[in-house]
């Protein structure tokens, strides 16, 4: 039997630390912990294509281009599961507001799990030729259906599931399975690849990391067993029953119409961190090795310690955000991105580890401020019965416009100019626009809100 998700702050029964915690208290962590994993696994399979893309899919399915061409070729298949995002969230955003935020959520994990290991079974072109990166670009953009729809899924079960005084931390659960997932996803690389000699691991040594994402199915039968769906969710449903219910039948075309506006300013808010972010964990990568002469497993040691600092920041700017509005931590966010950009990669043309590390933490922390607030700031601009459907093309707009097309833009750029400064002032001008996005968007948090105890962020936008 499924477990019910925890009722807002004060519902419980109980004063938080009184006695043994009740089983509300243990559903609630319950699933901040499924989030937490759930999510995790979801952009371990997503993130790993990156680092493998960057690494090892030029030798393996372009072993007959040049060293730029094959990586421009990989970085390609990589944009094609950010192409395919969009997608996903249009799907899931709208069976997510008719049918329910879990089954969208438990479809879409295991989807991701299946694609990924298929990929760990692809023959290489040496084996069957074109074939093999024409099904490499398949499996990615079922990689990226999955991926675009799992994020809004993940993010309402936790926002709207926690008190109304808790949904900036609540939400973060969902948003630091990023870290998370590049830390895990850099050390399954780094392990395999350090345990064989370089021609093993390009043969077959890099499909292990692939075929560990079948942990995915675990956590599927997890959720769908244990976890119900929403307690908002669930009040849409009780009013679609009602003969004079005003429940969206077409919530995505309702969205579109009446808040068209939201859902650009909300894919402005990602430009920053999507684009730094695409940039340290891909990019940087690709020209650390190539362009600078850096060893493969150092350079991505950096990447992965400088992910811990996120582990800490993401979940405080959260809690940061229930107490002073999203807002403001979003706004400082952006304009740090933004004024980072240069110095980050002054840094790294120094080809100095300590200071690479300097440059991509940094750069980590500026986007945790405007990432952490943002799982329930999307969510909270929307009425709940669009919610699923607004957050999720708002996040996943970026994700074609910004995330999938960095990489393959810091390469060209750079292979073209010989110099990352235009990468660098794309990265500023990225930063500029989510701080101009978050300007112009509405507080869901304000002060009169944060100050009555039975108020719930954002629904004095939408009455």
């Amino acid at each position: 039997m499924a477990t019910p998700l925890a009722q807002p702050e004060g519902q419980s029964g109980s004063r938080p630390g009184a006695g043994p915690p009740t089983p509300r208290r243990r559903a609630s962590r319950g699933l901040l912990a499924a989030g937490l994993v759930a999510s995790s696994l979801e952009w371990y399979d997503f993130f790993l294509y990156g680092t493998a893309a960057a690494l090892v899919f030029p030798h393996v399915f372009f072993p007959h281009s040049s060293a730029l061409t094959g990586t421009l070729l990989a970085f390609s298949t990589f944009w094609a599961g950010f192409l395919a995002r969009p997608v996903g969230g249009v799907l899931a955003g709208h069976l997510g507001d008719i049918h329910g935020r879990k089954p969208v959520v438990v479809t879409c994990l295991a989807l991701m799990g299946a694609a990924t290991f298929l990929i760990g079974c692809l023959p290489g072109a040496a084996t069957v030729g074109a074939l093999a990166p024409a099904l490499l670009v398949v499996l990615r953009f079922v990689q990226g259906l999955a991926a675009g729809g799992q994020w809004g899924g993940i993010m309402l079960l936790l926002t709207e599931s926690a008190g109304p005084k808790r949904r900036g931390f609540a939400g973060t659960f969902g948003q630091t399975s990023v870290p998370v997932a590049v830390i895990v996803s850099n050390l399954v690389f780094v392990a395999a690849s350090a345990l064989m000699p370089d021609d093993s691991f390009l043969s077959w040594g890099w499909r292990i990391p692939f075929l560990l994402s079948a942990v995915m199915f675990v956590v599927v039968l997890y959720i769908q067993a244990k976890v119900e769906d929403t307690p908002e969710f669930r009040e849409l449903q009780r009013e679609a029953a009602r003969p004079e219910n005003t429940v969206a039948r077409a919530p995505l075309a309702q969205v579109v119409r009446d808040r068209w506006g939201t859902i650009l300013l909300g894919c402005g808010l990602l430009s920053a961190t999507n684009s730094l972010f695409y940039v340290s964990i891909s990019g940087l990568l690709s020209y650390g090795t190539r362009t600078l002469g850096l060893a493969r497993d150092p350079l991505l040691a950096v990447v992965l310690t400088s992910s811990v600092a996120m582990l800490v920041v993401l979940p405080w700017s959260g809690r940061l955000s229930d107490r002073l509005g999203r807002r403001p931590l979003i706004l400082v966010g952006g304009l740090g991105v933004a004024v980072w950009a240069f110095p980050y990669f002054g840094l790294i043309g120094t080809a100095s580890l300590p200071l690479i590390f300097v440059a991509v933490t940094v750069g980590f922390l500026f986007q945790c401020l405007t990432y952490g607030p943002i799982a329930s700031f999307l969510g909270e601009l929307f009425p709940p019965g669009v919610r699923y459907s607004g957050a999720s093309l708002a996040y996943q707009l970026s994700a074609i416009a910004v995330s999938g097309s960095t990489p393959f833009l810091m390469t060209a750029l750079i292979a073209r100019t010989g110099s990352t400064m235009p990468v660098a002032a794309y990265i500023m001008a990225m930063g500029l626009i989510t701080t101009a996005s978050a300007w112009f968007l509405p507080e869901t948090n304000p002060a009169e809100v944060r100050a009555d105890p039975h108020a719930v962020p954002g629904a004095h936008l939408y009455r």
